[in-house]
């Protein structure tokens, strides 16, 4: 597969993944959504591999999240069916995913770390999910895999203030796993793949499969399709126009609650 936004290496059972737009953050556009989900078709039929790694280019960002400024020219393309970086709406992976967040994971950023199996982050990593304050919401599963991981109350906080996380805030609400130095993310995060990677793979998608099933009791699935009818209702307001082009002018918006 000829890649143009990501990169990806292999080594022994363990695919890395290296979201690379570090021009603009590694935010996430229409074809890059298209390009990893044809990384985790991939990844899903190859029977020899068995964990993978999702990481950010640069020392800024593990992902800026959604790109508004393809939003913002114009950018028609629609999303996989799999969703936002090909993962929010892939609910029948049974293999691992381990998000090494590097630096700052905003909005959709954030909600790509969610959707992984263990989250571990540098300590000058940043989360928050920052959709209201541009007029959107956390449609790509933020609002429901955050308040399933850390609890309601604090979810919620979050989600309707969008204010920032320091990574060790974020091990303390849960979702995070582990905070190590920067110099040794991605040796850890390799340590951690080698370690899933050394037990029974038979045994692990069962666990998995158990796991997502657990998912389906909360109608998880029923939800995401709930929060893509809402921003479509969204893409209608005035509001959500408004948020865009002051992103994108770089001023404080105007809301009009219409």
């Amino acid at each position: 597969m000829t890649l143009e936004f990501c990169t990806t290496r292999r080594e022994d059972r363990v695919l890395v993944v290296t979201m690379n737009r570090p021009e603009v953050y590694n935010a996430m556009h229409a074809p890059m959504h298209h390009e990893l989900s044809r990384i985790w078709d991939d990844f899903a039929a190859d029977a020899d591999l068995w964990v993978a790694v999702l990481t950010g280019a640069g020392d800024k960002a593990f992902s800026a999240g959604n790109d508004l400024k393809y939003t913002a020219q114009g950018g028609t393309m629609k999303p996989p069916a799999t969703g936002f970086a090909g993962l929010s709406t892939r609910l029948d992976l049974e293999k691992p995913i381990i998000a090494a967040v590097n630096g700052f994971a905003m909005g959709g950023g954030f909600e790509t770390a969610l959707c992984c199996d263990i989250v571990l982050a540098a300590e000058t990593a940043r989360f928050a999910l920052p959709e209201v304050k541009v007029g959107f919401f956390a449609a790509a599963g933020g609002i429901q895999r955050l308040s399933r991981q850390i609890g309601r109350k604090a979810a919620v906080e979050m989600i309707l203030t969008g204010r920032h996380v320091g990574a060790e805030e974020g091990a303390r609400l849960g979702f995070v796993n582990e905070v190590l130095p920067v110099d040794r993310l991605m040796d850890r995060a390799m340590a951690v793949a080698r370690e899933v990677a050394s037990v029974s793979p038979s045994s692990v998608r069962a666990s998995l499969r158990v796991l997502r099933a657990m998912d389906d009791l909360d109608n998880l699935r029923a939800s995401l399709l709930y929060s893509r009818q809402v921003m479509a209702e969204l893409r209608e307001t005035e509001d959500f126009r408004e948020g865009v082009s002051a992103f994108v002018e770089k001023r404080k918006p105007e809301w009009k609650n219409r």
